[in-house]
């Protein structure tokens, strides 16, 4: 498995691998760097992440054994199973999967671009401005589009109105992090009044927009995120070196040779269109793009840039919190965003108090 150290260098045949990395060659004058750790972490949370995708298809209202579920799975198993595993469960879990990574692999692209463990792209009103367009849909406005097409409109918006606020300061000045809270606030304030304005079953059929939802998801849009994140995840491999120099002031990653403004577009665009993606077949879940790369700095070691592990653990998050809101209180089925919601917050609490503890010492 690649991972996110992967880097592709130009060098003589006879360069050996450094410590901790494996050194593949792709051609004559073309290396890839491969760490050890890396390949080991990913493989066991890929493990993980299939025990909770089997746990997820085959807890329910109606249990299913996992030996069935992997019979199914394997095109075998009765009708019921059949019905109840691919029909109604897996594209749910699909949705989960793709989301949780698309979150959190923007979670971890817009951190590591903004120097900031506590930035996330609802930092530029992408999630909020979502929302608006989507519920604007759904209480009928006037608009024929879908409300997961209205979804991607708005995350398109909105970073189209933090540059345009923004100016010429660029992606890291204040003027650019304001400029997104302000249109994350009036989106959210857009996103109420509409609210306020419809009866109560309009507002109810709006409600998972607002909160975040895995229930009957466009199949079209789960696709479409699928191969977003595929596409997305390829240009983190082959640009993970001139990511990994983001973290550095300007002055050094412009001595080494780099252009500094390009790599920042470059993650930008990718954070949003992972974003916007994820917001239109979802809603806009809170709290999963700051988790899931938290938790893989954690099992990186605080090593680099942990791209692919970020994108595993955002997946594993939300299959998780799917499949506790389904349980827990079943019949009635709690929202994947209030259980995010509720789950992170403490999360987040507690990043701050260590944090904060850090900067006093």
């Amino acid at each position: 498995m690649i991972n996110q150290s992967l880097s592709i260098t130009k060098q003589a045949d006879t360069v050996s691998a450094p410590s901790g990395h494996h050194l593949l060659s792709l051609g004559r004058h073309k290396t890839i760097l491969i760490e050890k750790h890396a390949i080991v972490r990913n493989t066991w949370l890929l493990m993980v992440l299939s025990c909770a995708c089997i746990a997820s298809l085959a807890i329910g209202t109606m249990p299913i054994s996992p030996k069935e579920v992997i019979a199914v799975l394997l095109g075998h198993g009765n009708a019921m199973s059949q019905f109840i595993v691919q029909d109604l469960r897996l594209p749910r879990l699909l949705a989960a999967l793709f989301t949780g990574a698309a979150f959190s692999l923007a979670g971890c692209l817009m951190q590591t671009m903004a120097r900031n463990r506590l930035a996330t792209p609802g930092i530029i009103g992408i999630d909020n401005a979502a929302m608006a367009f989507a519920v604007s849909s759904v209480v009928g406005m006037g608009i024929s589009l879908a409300p997961s097409a209205m979804a991607l409109a708005g995350a398109a918006t909105a970073t189209a109105l933090a540059f345009g606020l923004a100016g010429g300061s660029g992606t890291r000045g204040y003027r650019f992090i304001v400029a997104g809270i302000g249109i994350g606030a009036i989106a959210g304030a857009v996103t109420q009044l509409l609210l306020s304005q419809v009866s109560i079953d309009v507002a109810n059929s709006a409600y998972p927009w607002t909160v975040g939802s895995l229930s009957a998801r466009d199949p079209f849009m789960v696709n479409l995120l699928g191969a977003g994140i595929a596409l997305c995840l390829i240009a983190c491999l082959l640009f993970s070196t001139q990511f990994a120099l983001m973290p550095f002031s300007d002055q050094v990653i412009t001595g080494l040779g780099a252009n500094i403004k390009h790599i920042r577009i470059l993650a930008l665009v990718l954070c949003v269109t992972l974003t916007g993606l994820a917001v239109a077949v979802a809603g806009p879940v809170g709290l999963v793009a700051l988790v899931g790369p938290e938790i893989a700095r954690v099992l990186a070691c605080y090593r680099g840039i942990p791209l692919i592990s970020s994108a595993l653990t955002g997946a594993l998050v939300m299959v998780l919190a799917d499949l506790f809101g389904r349980t827990i209180l079943s019949p009635i089925e709690l929202p994947v965003g209030i259980v995010t919601a509720v789950v992170g917050g403490p999360y987040l609490i507690w990043i701050l108090i260590r944090r904060t503890s850090r900067t006093s010492l």
